[in-house]
């Protein structure tokens, strides 16, 4: 559309977009496919906390665990299936993450012809960004149209004494360790505790974890918690619900640390992982310059433009919608058309399920928690539903009812839960606890996202004899009931 003009310290552009994560980097695509000139600055590694420290080392790491453990239940194979080769995985959890390097996420950003700042961005006011550069150098980057925030979240970490002292893990230093701790505790029962005790304990860590609620995976359905808990514990694991920490302490410099309890009780072990919960990454990124709370999350409408402005977009965690990648990169892309469509001089189309309004952060989120056995959902839980009003019905399938699974897995353990809109007769949430599950979630996703009626589905056949068959089985059983 317009041509980039340079002045000495002083750089415009169509489109700014602070943090070269995935999701900035689905911005920048989008606006450039646009004819857009666009920057990107990033204070770290191009291609961000998922690809370095999050999504992409920890399903390396989690990936050996789940194929031995499907291996082992298969006939004719488990005998033959022996320990990890930990050495081996660490090192192709390293060549997944390019060693910590960039160069192929910046050859990419080139290719696409998106100029990249080194350094740390911070907003000097409307449309115009400052940025620090490693070597001390300052440019100011002018944006005709759009600045995007997509600096992501970092972990949270509690104030407790002596916590900073003791050096504790959290997801960045779980993903990117490169020895097996022998006792791993792991504070916290989310998705990051979960998937780190599942991918150290088949390293060969002693795994306890510390979970302040009543369960696992609380953000899921009851159920699905429960499977993942037992069998973590079958495998040695020590799970204690209900307990807080109070203080953590570790001997010397490399000494094991102790997790003292409320209570007075205590656990020892070599590494502490606190997986409690993530902040956005806005506290120095110049908000107040703005009139915006520095640390604060930003609020959006579903252009994912921040409340009150009409040129500032926050795209991905910042924005708390969904603090996942891939619904962050679909936010990315609502938000790529749309900065585009303004700067044309087009209205978005802003309707529900439009090409410019995120609807699906309201209720066809899909995750995948990749723990052994695997947990996937989508929409709403059956308590969400009701919560929101709506005359709902949970269906529930023991996945052993499915042909497939029986040939999947000897002992195959599993559940499915859809929860219908009794109204309407169509789908607000689907659950999956069991192996393989991850894979049935997007049939899950677009059932939901395209408000399929119920009477339409018992036209999508599945294939025999596979997992999918547990579709078959929750329609039969919501007829049935």
């Amino acid at each position: 559309m317009t041509r980039m003009v340079e002045a000495a310290d002083e750089y415009t552009y169509d489109v700014v977009v602070l943090g070269a994560g995935p999701v900035g980097e689905n911005v920048v695509d989008r606006v450039a496919a646009a004819g857009l000139s666009a920057a990107i600055v990033e204070s770290e590694l191009i291609g961000g906390e998922c690809s370095y420290w999050a999504c992409m080392p920890s399903k390396a790491l989690l990936r050996p665990a789940l194929a031995r453990s499907d291996a082992r239940a298969v006939a004719g194979l488990g005998g033959a299936v022996g320990p990890l080769d930990v050495p081996e995985v660490l090192a192709h959890r390293d060549e997944v993450v390019g060693h910590w390097k960039d160069d192929g996420q910046l050859d990419w950003l080139d290719s696409v012809g998106v100029r990249v700042f080194r350094g740390h961005g911070r907003l000097l006011g409307p449309r115009r960004v400052e940025v620090a550069g490693p070597e001390g150098e300052r440019r100011v980057l002018v944006a005709r149209h759009a600045v995007a925030v997509c600096t992501g979240s970092r972990a949270l970490l509690p104030e407790l004494p002596g916590l900073s002292g003791a050096r504790p893990w959290t997801s960045r230093e779980a993903t990117s360790a490169d020895r097996v701790p022998g006792r791993l505790v792991v504070v916290g029962g989310g998705v990051v505790g979960v998937e780190m005790a599942t991918a150290w304990q088949a390293l060969g860590s002693e795994v306890t974890m510390l979970v302040r609620g009543e369960g696992l995976l609380p953000r899921m359905e009851p159920f699905v918690g429960e499977r993942v808990a037992e069998a973590l514990t079958a495998r040695g694991a020590d799970i204690r619900t209900g307990t807080s920490v109070t203080a953590v302490v570790r001997d010397g410099s490399t000494g094991p640390v102790t997790v003292v309890l409320e209570g007075g009780d205590h656990v020892e072990g070599d590494e502490v992982l606190f997986a409690t919960g993530r902040a956005p990454r806005t506290e120095d990124i110049g908000l107040d310059r703005v009139g915006l709370a520095p640390g604060s999350w930003l609020d959006v409408d579903d252009t994912l433009r921040v409340t009150g402005t009409d040129w500032l977009y926050a795209v991905g965690d910042v924005n708390r919608r969904a603090l996942l990648t891939h619904q962050g990169k679909y936010q990315a892309r609502i938000a790529g058309a749309v900065i585009a469509a303004r700067a044309l001089g087009t209205a978005p189309d802003g309707t529900g399920w439009g090409p410019h309004a995120a609807t699906a952060d309201h209720g066809a989120v899909p995750q995948v928690v990749f723990s052994d056995p695997e947990a996937g959902a989508v929409g709403l839980s059956l308590a969400e539903a009701e919560r929101a009003g709506h005359r709902a019905r949970a269906v529930d399938v023991d996945m052993r009812q499915v042909a497939g699974a029986g040939l999947y897995a000897q002992g195959y353990r599993g559940r499915a839960r859809m929860v219908v809109d009794l109204d309407r007769e169509v789908l607000l949430g689907v659950t999956f606890v069991g192996p393989a599950v991850g894979e049935l979630v997007h049939a899950a996703t677009v059932a939901i996202v395209g408000e399929i009626p119920i009477t339409r589905l018992w036209h999508a056949v599945p294939s025999y004899p596979t997992l999918s068959e547990v579709w078959l089985r929750l329609l039969e059983a919501y007829r049935q009931e």
